[in-house]
């Protein structure tokens, strides 16, 4: 009896893991919140980091401040006493980018929207310059050859050091990306120690995530631009910044941004937007969506790709308008500028309005698309809550996924009149966001500028 009492305290134990799982993914789809965000409204308690091979758990938003944040913390870097957040970290770095490109595969019959949300998002650069912009040295290791690839990732891992590593998403496995994914890209991880014929990595997870050696090998290798990037950050161990240094980098960091989204691009600063906006009702533009899309074929991954973008439950961590705001609330403590506060408040307005802009594009109603937000976050969420444990439901939810973008590849489950009205919607999400963000653009510009003499 002893026994079976165990065995039902434990069966019911993992019937109310599942449960909570299932009602914190279904926040995900609903709201498009990153999990652990979606757990804080589910249930007050959070669980403790998890501490692997000597490496902390901690999460994160983004892959390259998440990343940043992390090794620094690892190191024991310190700011007034206390680690430096991500959203400080990513504020540093110069913040917020724009940037729009609608990519068309007629060898697969599919289309893909890539969205710039971070500061120079086209470049792999942002870590480096961060680290500096603190006065943290960097080595940056670039080779074409897998065997000095192989030895730079071995010196790092056998000296203690996490490395970050920027792999090719499909190629790494435990996103279970279809085929035709290869060689798309992908995003800056930390491998932090060897675990039998694997390599331990931290990509937001908060449970141990393992990836076989010979395929990150070959995924580190796969993208040409940034073949074999490792990137150490060099700090004295427990190095405490001296305020100075940090209010300095967060001026600069924030002066960055201002110039960069005040730029006239419409390809990399916000004008993107208003471009974007007026392409989604464009009928005679070779690359208006009505064009684009007149067949239908295509388009339902199109619109996924603009869910998993701009959400912060998709795999990049989202618009990030929100991990901006937070940063500027801690930089106005910092610097003591109330304006900077207002700036924030305008820019967690822009985050509303990005969020509208998913749901315009990927709309519940239609039960396709609710289905496949479900399945987003059932990905995401089994990677990041359960690392090697989920890798099963991970699979099993971009199985699901897979099969309804091939159902819907060549007509979505739209009637005609149903897609000119989500082109029309998406668009005003869309010029909504762009004039928020002009706005919010405009407060931390006034904020920034130096007083008149």
């Amino acid at each position: 009896m002893g026994n079976g009492r165990a065995y039902g305290r434990t069966e019911h134990d993992m019937t109310g893991k599942k449960q909570l799982k299932e009602r914190i993914r279904a926040r995900m789809a609903a709201t498009g919140e990153r999990y652990l965000t979606a757990r804080r409204h589910v249930v007050t308690d959070q669980p403790a980091p998890t501490v692997d091979r000597g490496w902390t758990l901690r999460g994160g938003v983004h892959p390259e401040s998440a990343n940043l944040a992390n090794v620094l913390a690892h190191h024991r870097v310190r700011h007034d006493g206390a680690p430096l957040s991500e959203a400080m970290l990513f504020g540093i770095g110069g913040g917020l980018g724009a940037g729009y490109i609608l990519w068309e595969f007629a060898a697969h019959r599919t289309c893909w929207v890539t969205l710039g949300f971070r500061n120079r998002w086209q470049y792999q650069t942002w870590t480096p310059d961060t680290l500096a912009r603190i006065g943290i040295p960097a080595e940056v290791h670039r080779t074409a050859g897998a065997r000095g690839a192989a030895a730079a990732l071995d010196a790092a891992l056998d000296a203690g050091r996490p490395a970050i590593v920027l792999p090719d998403r499909q190629l790494v496995g435990y996103w279970h990306l279809p085929a035709h994914h290869d060689g798309h890209g992908g995003h800056p991880v930390v491998a932090y120690a060897r675990a039998g014929g694997g390599i331990r990595v931290d990509d937001r997870n908060l449970r141990p995530l393992t990836v076989d050696r010979a395929d990150l090998d070959r995924a580190r290798a796969r993208v040409v631009s940034y073949k074999n990037l490792l990137i150490e950050a060099r700090p004295a161990a427990g190095l405490e910044l001296d305020g100075a240094t940090v209010r300095g980098a967060v001026v600069a960091g924030l002066a960055d941004c201002a110039a960069h989204l005040s730029a006239p691009s419409t390809s990399f600063s916000l004008p993107a937007w208003r471009k974007w906006s007026r392409l989604m009702t464009d009928g005679r533009n070779a690359k208006g969506w009505p064009k684009v899309f007149a067949d239908g074929a295509g388009l339902t991954g199109a619109l996924l790709s603009i869910w998993e973008a701009v959400s912060p439950a998709g795999i990049t961590g989202g618009n990030l308008r929100g991990l901006y705001a937070t940063f500027l609330r801690e930089a106005a403590g910092l610097l003591d500028s109330p304006e900077l506060v207002e700036a924030a408040e305008a820019f967690d307005a822009a985050a509303g309005a990005w969020h509208e802009v998913a749901e315009a594009a990927l709309p519940a109603s239609v039960p396709a698309f609710a289905r496949m937000r479900e399945l987003t976050a059932e990905l995401g969420g089994a990677v990041v809550a359960d690392g090697d444990a989920g890798r099963d439901t991970a699979a099993a939810a971009a199985a699901g996924l897979a099969g309804l973008s091939r159902e819907y590849a060549e007509v979505p489950p739209l009637d005609s009149a149903g897609i000119a009205d989500l082109f029309a919607a998406t668009g005003r999400a869309l010029a909504e966001a762009y004039a928020l963000e002009v706005a919010a653009v405009g407060k931390l510009a006034a904020a920034v500028a130096p007083p008149p003499r």
